[in-house]
C-alpha cells in the first residue's frame, strides 16, 4: 500500500470515528478553527453541565456562533477536544479546547438536559485532518496582517507566531482579526486553506483601504 493510499484510509478512518451527535456551545462573536486553541471560562450552569458531561464522556464538544435573532446558530462550526480543564473554588470551570476539525449541523437533538445537541457531518472539512506538505505562499499576507493589526492598535507577538506551521498561521489570524462575525464565519466555510488565504487578503485590504481613506479625510 502506497504512502498517499495509507494516509487517505487513516484520515478517513479518523472521520469515521468522529462522534455523529455532539453536545454544542453557541457564543456569538467567538469562532475558532482547526488546529488552534480556545481557552474557556465556563459558569452558566448549562454550560457547566455540557462541559463536565464531554470531559467525563470522550473530551469532544462543538462551538458555533449564534446568530442575531434568537436560538438560531449558524450552520458550520468546530468540533475541538478539551485538552486542559481545571475546576475553581468559585465553582467556575476553566477549559482549553483544541480544534479538531470543521463540521455542519444536519438538525438538532431533543434532549432533557440545560445545553444542546445536534446531529453533524465532517464530510466537506476531511482536508482539516489532512497534513498539509505543499508550500504556501503567505509572506505577502503575513505582512498585510501586520499593517491591519498596527492601524487597529492591536499588539501580537510576530516572533512567537512565526513559529507556528502554516495551516496554524492563517487559522490563527482568522480568529484573532478585529473583523465581523459575518467575516469570520465566511473564513471557517472557506472549504480550502488557499480559499481561506484568498479570502483573509481580501477582507484585510478592504479595511486597510477603508482605514488609509479616513486618515486622509481628518488631514
Amino acid at each position: 500500500m502506497s504512502l498517499s493510499v495509507t494516509k487517505k484510509f487513516y484520515y478517513t478512518s479518523q472521520m469515521k470515528i468522529l462522534p455523529k451527535i455532539i453536545p454544542v456551545f453557541p457564543l456569538s462573536g467567538v469562532i475558532y478553527f482547526p488546529k488552534t486553541n480556545l481557552p474557556l471560562n465556563i459558569f452558566e450552569q448549562r454550560y457547566l453541565d455540557l462541559v463536565n458531561d464531554t470531559y467525563k464522556k470522550d473530551k469532544l464538544m462543538g462551538m458555533i456562533q449564534s446568530q442575531r435573532q434568537g436560538r438560531e446558530l449558524y450552520k458550520v462550526g468546530c468540533l475541538g477536544k478539551i485538552s486542559d480543564f481545571r475546576k475553581m473554588k468559585d465553582g467556575r470551570v476553566l477549559i482549553n479546547l483544541t480544534g479538531i476539525t470543521r463540521f455542519k449541523i444536519l438538525e438538532e437533538i431533543n434532549n432533557d438536559k440545560l445545553y444542546r445537541e445536534f446531529k453533524v457531518d465532517y464530510n466537506n472539512y476531511n482536508l482539516d485532518l489532512n497534513e498539509i506538505n505543499k508550500v504556501l505562499e503567505t509572506g505577502s499576507l503575513i505582512e498585510k496582517a501586520k499593517i491591519f493589526f498596527r492601524k487597529n492598535g492591536l499588539l501580537l507577538n510576530w516572533k512567537e507566531f512565526e513559529k507556528l506551521d502554516e495551516t496554524q498561521k492563517i487559522n490563527t489570524l482568522s480568529m484573532i482579526s478585529p473583523v465581523t462575525n459575518e467575516e469570520k464565519q465566511k473564513l471557517l466555510e472557506a472549504l480550502t486553506i488557499e480559499d481561506k488565504i484568498e479570502a483573509l487578503d481580501s477582507i484585510m485590504s478592504f479595511y486597510i483601504h477603508d482605514l488609509n481613506f479616513d486618515n486622509k479625510t481628518l488631514q
